[in-house]
């Protein structure tokens, strides 16, 4: 295959000739935050197929469901996070290095870890993905991104049942 065309099919950014009313500096700092929101995503992801892997004891059950419900959830929301970047212009975030915090911290946190303490740490998450979208969607609205502010609402939606969930398995 000629230079050329392996070259037509390497992805890039779109360049600047989007016209639909978005400002290339808004866009671009949009995509910013929503490769950032992505990120933490898929470590929430991750932690939440960790955590139905290896929770223990009496609600089991019902977190092993829960964070099923959860991952599956999440990891289906990247794939709309990762192509609302692409439309704003910008290339879906591609590091691998980070993928070293998307785990809990050590074996240890799960080998010693109660499910009190998974759930803890899944409630911390879903909270941070809160505020950081909650600023994005407002960021999104006072720019009249209604796209990008309704994807993150949808979001915000998810995040804020999952909290009432996880909060109301381990209540006492």
């Amino acid at each position: 295959m000629s230079k050329a065309a392996i070259a037509s099919l390497s992805p890039e950014a779109t360049k600047d000739d989007i016209h639909t009313g978005l400002k290339t500096a808004y866009r671009k700092a949009m995509a910013n935050d929503l490769s950032n929101i992505l990120a933490a995503t898929y470590r929430l992801t991750i932690k939440s197929h960790v955590y139905h892997w290896n929770v223990v004891g009496p609600v089991f059950k019902s977190i092993h469901d829960l964070t099923e419900e959860h991952y599956n959830a999440l990891f289906a929301a990247t794939d709309i996070i990762a192509e609302r970047i692409r439309a704003l212009g910008h290339l879906a975030p591609v590091n691998f290095d980070m993928t070293k915090s998307f785990a809990p911290a050590n074996g240890a946190d799960v080998d010693q870890g109660s499910a009190r303490d998974m759930v803890s740490d899944l409630i911390a998450e879903h909270e941070q993905a809160v505020r950081d979208m909650r600023a994005a969607a407002a960021k999104a609205g006072d720019n009249d991104d209604m796209v990008t502010e309704d994807m993150l609402t949808a979001r915000l939606t998810f995040h804020e049942k999952a909290l009432w969930m996880l909060r109301a398995v381990v209540a006492e």
